[in-house]
């Protein structure tokens, strides 16, 4: 596997997606970027930008989400770091080659075209991991 490029994004699980993007452009100055369902994960996101960065805040649709799961067990709160790479399919591979658990075997259809793939928490320090081919790091534009 080549190296990360970068950091895609943070995504911040929150309960209410209004109230968040709210929060989050008018308190601490974020510009808000796209909006998006993602059925496949049973959450709607919103893409907020600090500069560059991105922070994505991610809602779940349903009660069977994993990110409803998640708030469920933990509240709002930081959900998982998404790695940009330039191939998916090959980061995983390398990345279980390693011996590391992956949450899928195979990349999924992401927010905004992109392919993506989760690390097991058990396999990177207790943090969620997101790897995340045709991601745009760039932050659009200021």
């Amino acid at each position: 596997m080549s190296r990360p490029t970068g950091v895609d994004h943070i995504a911040i699980a929150v309960p209410d997606l209004n109230e968040a993007t709210q929060l989050w452009r008018d308190r601490f100055g974020l510009r808000e970027g796209e909006r998006e369902l993602v059925p496949g994960q049973r959450v709607e996101v919103q893409m907020m930008y600090a500069g560059k960065m991105r922070i994505e805040l991610v809602c779940p649709t349903s009660n069977d989400s994993p990110v409803q799961a998640f708030l469920d067990k933990k509240g709002p709160g930081i959900h998982h770091i998404a790695l940009a790479v330039d191939d998916c399919q090959a980061a995983i591979s390398s990345i279980q080659a390693k011996g590391a658990q992956m949450i899928d075997s195979e990349p999924k259809k992401g927010a905004h075209g992109t392919k993506v793939g989760f690390v097991h928490p058990k396999s990177s320090n207790g943090v969620l991991l997101e790897l995340v081919e045709d991601g745009d790091i760039s932050g659009l534009s200021s």
